[in-house]
C-alpha cells in the first residue's frame, strides 16, 4: 500500500478508470457479438443498425484512447466487410 497521499489518490483514480475502461471494452465486445449473431441469423437490416451503434462506440473509444484510433478504423472496416460477405452469401440463397 502506498504511503504518500498523492499515491493513494492515484490508486483511487486508477480503480475508477479501470472500472470505466472495463465496462466500455465489454460493451464493444457485446456489440461485436450482437452484429455477428444477427448476421448469422440472416437479419442483415438489424445487423446494419447495430453496426452504426458499434461504429460510434469504436470512434468514441478511439478518441478516448481506450483503443488506438487505427484499431477502431480497422475493426469498423472488418465488420463492414463481414456484413457485406454475409449479404452476398444470403442473396443467392434468397434468389
Amino acid at each position: 500500500m502506498a504511503n504518500i497521499k498523492s499515491s493513494k489518490k492515484d490508486i483511487r483514480r486508477i480503480k475508477r478508470r479501470h472500472a470505466l475502461n472495463t465496462s466500455q471494452r465489454s460493451r464493444l465486445r457485446t456489440l461485436d457479438k450482437k452484429i455477428r449473431r444477427l448476421a448469422g441469423e440472416g437479419l442483415l437490416d438489424e445487423a446494419r443498425l447495430a453496426l452504426r451503434e458499434y461504429s460510434g462506440a469504436l470512434d468514441r473509444a478511439g478518441r478516448r484512447n481506450l483503443i488506438h484510433p487505427s484499431q477502431a478504423s480497422r475493426r469498423k472496416s472488418r465488420m463492414q466487410l463481414f456484413l457485406n460477405r454475409s449479404a452476398a452469401e444470403a442473396a443467392p440463397a434468397a434468389g
